[in-house]
Formats: structure tokens, C-alpha cells, sequence
């Protein structure tokens, strides 16, 4: 299955991987300043969030944006990851470094990360609220967690309307199918990383952040003292600004 996702401008591809709170529509305001800055940009939704379905048997989230990018013809590209989309943009850029040029991680997950007190008692919060049957309660848990005090009335709306859908979409389906989970080693991740956190954020992604500095080979960490957990939507006038700089450094668009 293909991911269902568009495309914008013209030149060398980045790819942005939405966080597991929202869909591709959270990067409606990096989507035209990449293009105008010359890059050819693809978004695209996971599987269960957004326009693309949920999974119909196991699958691979790194796999299937590796089967986009075949698809687009996009031998090498720059990642974009939000949160959970950062775990995956590590993945591929681990399982496959060739065809990762740079890496921007924001407020980045990471696989097997031992979450902290606080963030397991987020997810068990979310879980007793699903289980009631609460989706408004659910959703209103992950806009007051995962946004930071910069974002305002328009941003969490819409942050809303991306993880509402996403739970509608999710709970629906018939039967639930796994994750795949391949070993792979971050050594192997070759592109030079840049690394960005929020202030206001769970201290789990700091930690991350911080962890990664020292575990990949040429990153840049940079911690926003305004941020919470979603940088780009918060205050995309900031962001925009760091993603294109650090493009036109590691990935230039000639």
C-alpha cells in the first residue's frame, strides 16, 4: 500500500513525517517555504492517520515511506520527523544511510526509550479515557500535553481536529495488526542530524535529544526556551528559518 501523501515544488526531496498526534496537515506552514526555498517537498500521512487507511495485515512504518520515496524516484532525500515521525526518520536513515542526505528531528521519540513517570501516566490517562469512551476527553488530554504555552487558539484547534481523526480512524477498525520492529543500530546513521527540543516539552524528549547528541556522529542541538512538544506549529515563524538553513547547509538546493 502506497501512503497517501502530495507533493509541492520542484528540486532536491524532503520528506516531513508528521508526529503521531497530528497528520501531514501539520505541516501546512513549512510546506510552501520549503518549496519556495527550491526543494521538492513530500508529506505523507502513516498508516491510520490522515487519508491513509489502517493497517490491513503487519507492517513497517520506515518500510513503507522507503516504498514512497521508490515511487517518487527519490534515491536520496532530507528527513523531516515530528515526534514519533522523527523515531521513524532514524530508522531508515539506520537501516538504509545512503539515501539519507540530513536529518531534522524535532521533539524526536526514539525506539526503545524507557518513558518517564510522567509520561506513562499520560498514556495510561489517555488509555482509561478511550476505554470510557471519552474521544473529546482523549483529545482534549493531547492538545493540553503535547502544545506549549506559544501555540495559539487556531493551532490547537487544529491539532485537535488531526488527533480526533486519528483516534475516529483508529478505533474503528475491525482488527488491530502490529508494528514490525526491526533491530537496527544508530551507529550506522551517517547524516548530519539536527536535533530540536522545547523547553516546555516532557522531559522524555530533552533526554532523547540529549542522548542522541552523544550517540550520532555530527548532530546539532538546539533547545527552544518558548517550545513544547510541536515547535513547528507553535510558532513556525522561528522554525521555518532553522529547517531551511540547516537544508541549504547539509542539502543544498543548488
Amino acid at each position: 500500500m502506497i501512503l497517501s501523501h502530495d507533493v509541492a515544488g520542484t528540486g532536491p526531496t524532503v520528506l516531513l513525517l508528521h508526529s503521531t498526534v497530528c497528520d501531514r496537515r501539520m505541516w501546512d506552514p513549512q510546506v510552501p517555504v520549503l518549496a519556495e526555498a527550491g526543494y521538492r517537498v513530500v508529506r505523507c500521512d502513516l498508516r491510520g492517520f490522515g487519508q491513509t487507511p489502517v493497517p490491513d495485515g503487519p507492517y513497517g512504518n520506515a518500510q513503507d515511506v522507503v516504498d514512497l520515496l521508490d515511487l517518487l524516484g527519490a534515491e536520496r532525500a532530507a528527513l523531516v520527523g515530528s515526534s514519533g515521525g522523527g523515531r521513524i526518520a532514524l530508522e531508515i536513515a539506520a537501516r538504509w544511510p545512503d539515501r539519507v542526505v540530513s536529518l531534522a528531528l524535532l521533539c524526536t521519540a526514539l525506539a526503545g526509550h524507557e518513558p518517564s513517570a510522567e509520561l506513562r501516566a499520560f498514556g495510561e490517562r489517555e488509555d482509561a479515557l478511550i476505554e470510557a469512551g471519552d474521544i473529546a476527553g482523549a483529545t482534549e488530554l493531547n492538545v493540553a500535553t503535547w502544545l506549549g504555552p506559544e501555540a495559539d487558539e487556531a493551532t490547537r484547534e487544529h491539532v485537535s481536529r488531526m488527533q480526533r481523526h486519528a483516534f475516529e480512524v483508529q478505533l474503528a477498525a475491525v482488527e488491530e495488526f502490529p508494528s514490525l520492529k526491526p533491530e537496527f543500530d544508530l551507529s550506522a546513521v551517517t547524516a548530519p542530524t539536527l536535533l530540536v527540543s522545547g523547553a516546555h516539552d516532557l522531559p522524555d524528549f530533552r533526554q532523547i535529544a540529549a542522548h542522541l547528541s552523544d550517540r550520532l556522529s555530527t548532530t546539532r542541538h538546539l533547545e527552544l526556551a518558548w517550545a513544547g512538544h510541536l515547535p513547528s506549529l507553535e510558532r513556525p515563524d522561528a522554525v521555518n528559518p532553522v529547517l531551511v538553513g540547516f537544508l541549504s547547509e547539509t542539502f543544498p538546493a543548488g
